[in-house]
């Protein structure tokens, strides 16, 4: 049984940092931790940052390009983000998603879908103004 839970949410003034992490257990070779997902109130649920299952290539949805920085642990276990000028509109609950390995789904793939195999509980990202 896969089980994929989130760490390193909280509430933090606008314009700080914050650095989430995830870890996947029960996992076989075939599984790995795709990227980050958020949800804020009222909206749906959103791919934002996506990375191969060997950490060289990533995808950022725009609103968070150049803020936020994902990178995965050497044993692929463990997923980081990195949230750097944080704003109020990222507040959020965060969430992380595993799933089976596909030659062809790529890091925007992921990003751009909800169909994954794993998820975790999420982690919640408050940003005040």
């Amino acid at each position: 049984q896969v089980q994929v839970v989130e760490f390193g949410g909280g509430l933090v003034q606008a314009g700080g940092s914050l650095n989430l992490s995830c870890t996947a257990s029960g996992t076989t070779v075939d599984d790995y931790l795709v990227g980050w997902f958020r949800q804020a109130p009222g909206k749906e649920r959103e791919g934002i940052s996506c990375i191969t299952w060997n950490g060289g290539r990533a995808h950022y949805t725009d609103s968070v390009k150049g803020r936020f920085t994902i990178s995965r642990s050497d044993d692929k276990n463990t997923l980081y983000l990195q949230m750097d000028s944080l704003k109020p509109e990222d507040t959020a609950m965060y969430y992380c998603a595993a799933d089976r390995f596909d030659p062809l789904r790529g890091p925007s793939q992921h990003c751009s879908s909800l169909n994954h195999n794993y998820w975790g509980q999420g982690t919640q990202v408050t940003v005040s103004s």
